[in-house]
């Protein structure tokens, strides 16, 4: 009787490991937005907050992985960094909710996810004390507006100016 509870036991432990890894975030994989949509993939978004590409066809923002050299896009771009930890439930929350909704990033919105554990100067340089912060830069890497919290893309898209 004792070995059954107990393989019982290891069994539903396994399980709740295996569930607990398959839901924690997305081990580091950022959904970059395709280039090549098409108008139709992006049915019922105001076709004003949308660019047309060289083909002529009508495209998003980005969500992409931080990278020094991005803040460049701020130049002609809208650029908010998003401070995410892995481990954080709301930030997985936020991070599932704008990769389920990428067509609906405003054009020339580039939200840049920022490794929140390893970007210890970058959290420094922006006064980032915790998790789940998004910060606007310009072109220079300066801030514009720093900002916590929400659950969605529109409430990183209400808080951009």
């Amino acid at each position: 009787m004792n070995k059954t509870i107990l393989s019982i036991i290891v069994v539903l432990l396994l399980l709740l490991g295996a569930y607990f890894i398959l839901t924690s975030g997305d081990n580091g994989q950022v959904q970059n937005n395709n280039i090549n949509q098409t108008e139709t993939v992006i049915q019922g978004i105001d076709n004003s907050e949308l660019i047309q590409d060289k083909n002529n066809i009508l495209v998003a923002g980005s969500y992409q992985a931080y990278n020094p050299e991005k803040i460049a896009l701020a130049e002609s771009e809208k650029v908010v960094l998003f401070f995410h930890a892995s481990w954080c439930p709301s930030c997985r929350a936020i991070n599932t909710d704008i990769e389920n909704n990428l067509n609906n990033i405003p054009a020339k919105l580039n939200i840049l996810k920022v490794d929140y554990d390893k970007e210890t100067e970058l959290k420094k340089k922006y006064g980032v004390t915790y998790q789940h912060t998004f910060v606007q830069v310009d072109k220079d890497g300066n801030l514009i507006k720093k900002w916590s919290g929400g659950q969605t893309l529109s409430s990183i898209v209400s808080q951009v100016q």
